[in-house]
């Protein structure tokens, strides 16, 4: 596993075959789920199904669990059955600080870590709180369907309607130091619209894109990963760096245009992605 987290695809829990072949899609993560995409009279199969699955295959990529949400009736045997498997997070949906700190005390004895799923108003503006309420809480994703229910706008392509959303929850996960995953876009036959809905996420500050259909992931890696014109670029930042310190500067130009510190560091971290993905060797 790269420890990236470009793509991370929805696979219902009730679906045995997704299930089996979840790292044969190319998604960075997969998210077995027991949650929305599962009916209330297969809850408990669903559950049974995942667990097995998480016992007998071992996966080259991460797996995360989304469970039902504390105020559930499904919440408390969902994890009690998860903690004890090999996932590697459990994704809480509707998430609130009050939640984090339950699950977080459910997991106490195991290694599996928090991914929190903001969902709700109230969610986007505790989300700093909700981020901060345990250190097993690495990371976030928006939930743009279901928050578009609680504001009781309409879902758009465009995203105006959530902007304010992305914008907040960026903001607060990088302050933090956590990841922080975009919203699904989800009209699976519209490939130039979710090209161009992640390239406004990844401009916001994403680092990456749940996706509910397999087509999907090959984009948004494509628009996650550093291009052979990137890597070229960034490489002549670093080596311009290193000739720089050498005459002992801090400061130096390249094509024209002042090179500083934070244009170093995103050189230096473009070049680490890179390498995790295997697009440059040295």
């Amino acid at each position: 596993m790269s420890n990236l987290r470009r793509s991370i695809l929805f696979i219902p829990g009730n679906n045995p075959g997704m299930l089996q072949n979840a790292d044969v899609f190319d998604a960075d993560s997969v998210i077995f789920d027991l949650e929305d995409s599962v009916s209330l009279d297969e809850k408990d199969s669903a559950r049974l199904l995942v667990k097995e699955v998480l016992d007998t295959i071992n996966f080259n990529c991460e797996i995360i669990v989304r469970i039902n949400p504390f105020d559930t009736p499904f919440y408390e045997d969902d994890v009690n059955l998860i903690k004890n498997s090999n996932a590697n997070l459990i994704l809480l949906p509707k998430a609130s600080c009050e939640s984090v700190l339950d699950l977080t005390k459910r997991l106490e004895a195991t290694k599996i870590n928090i991914m929190v799923l903001i969902e709700t108003a109230m969610g986007v503006e505790q989300v700093f709180a909700i981020l901060s309420s345990s250190e097993r809480c690495k990371g976030l994703m928006l939930g743009g369907e279901d928050l578009c229910v609680d504001l009781n706008c309409p879902r758009t392509k465009a995203g105006n309607e959530i902007f304010y959303a992305r914008s907040r929850l960026v903001n607060c996960a990088k302050a933090l130091n956590k990841f922080v995953i975009d919203t699904p876009f989800t009209d699976t036959n519209d490939e130039k619209g979710l090209i161009v809905d992640t390239k406004f996420a990844k401009s916001l500050g994403f680092i990456g894109k749940a996706s509910i259909n397999p087509r999907q992931i090959y984009f948004i890696n494509e628009v996650f990963s550093p291009t052979a014109l990137e890597i070229k670029h960034a490489k002549r930042i670093i080596t311009a760096k290193e000739s720089a310190l050498k005459q002992g500067l801090g400061v130096f130009a390249l094509d024209g245009k002042m090179v500083d510190l934070p244009i170093i560091k995103r050189a230096e971290s473009l070049l680490e992605t890179s390498r995790k993905l295997g697009l440059i060797k040295e």
